[in-house]
């Protein structure tokens, strides 16, 4: 069962009561995914560089929110993004419609969402022209692309609910994809997954986390 819950920064999230955890942090989940992962990912990927586009990847597309955030600031930079999410599990466009995240973006991100998130599943659907997004409904070792991608939003449920998505089999699954020089962001931090990180070829840093957590980890991949 999914309910809508708010978070204290007032924005809301969902509550997934099988698996027993949030789609976003308790403590804002707006917060959470500007700070995780457009501030701490794609800003940080961007910084210094003279990039003409963007290609995304996200494990645990969920509610759609670091999507609409990223697609957002890159419209407003003109800049285009090609952006493929991971969810085995689409939630319905309805109940999407009903978390009020269009208050953070742009009217026309928002309505174009809303209009061709169902159209991509699977395929990419145009958001507007500088932006198309697909929804692999796939878990995450059955995907597959052709593509690699600049930036990987690792946004998982947790180890405690989820320990098979955090497992090195997983993150090597998905991090095949990222180029060289690419960055791989998540709003947590273990010893496990910066050993599994290193492992894989990645340089890592501890960053500060969002609201409520004191760390996060985000990893370069070197070759």
């Amino acid at each position: 069962m999914l309910e809508l819950v708010p978070t204290s920064d007032g924005s809301k999230t969902i509550f997934n009561t099988e698996v027993g955890e949030n789609y976003h942090s308790k403590h804002g989940a707006l917060q959470e995914s500007i700070h995780v992962f457009l501030n701490s990912g794609l800003k940080y990927f961007l910084d210094g560089k003279q990039v003409k586009q963007i290609t995304l990847l996200e494990v645990g597309f969920g509610t759609g929110l670091n999507f609409l955030l990223s697609a957002d600031f890159c419209f407003s930079q003109n800049l285009p993004l090609s952006y493929t999410g991971i969810e085995a599990f689409p939630l319905d466009d309805k109940l999407i419609g009903q978390t009020s995240y269009n208050e953070y973006i742009s009217a026309d991100v928002w309505n174009s969402f809303l209009l061709n998130y169902p159209l991509s599943f699977n395929q990419y659907a145009e958001i507007n022209h500088q932006c198309k997004l697909k929804t692999a409904c796939v878990k995450l070792l059955h995907f597959k692309s052709e593509e690699k991608f600049d930036i990987i939003y690792f946004d998982a449920f947790a180890v405690i609910h989820q320990p098979e998505m955090w497992s090195e089999e997983a993150l090597n699954q998905v991090c095949q994809y990222l180029k060289p020089g690419g960055v791989f962001v998540t709003y947590a931090i273990t010893g496990n997954l910066k050993r599994s990180m290193k492992a894989l070829g990645f340089s890592i840093e501890k960053v500060p986390g969002a609201a409520g957590k004191r760390e996060m980890l985000r990893a370069v991949k070197l070759n």
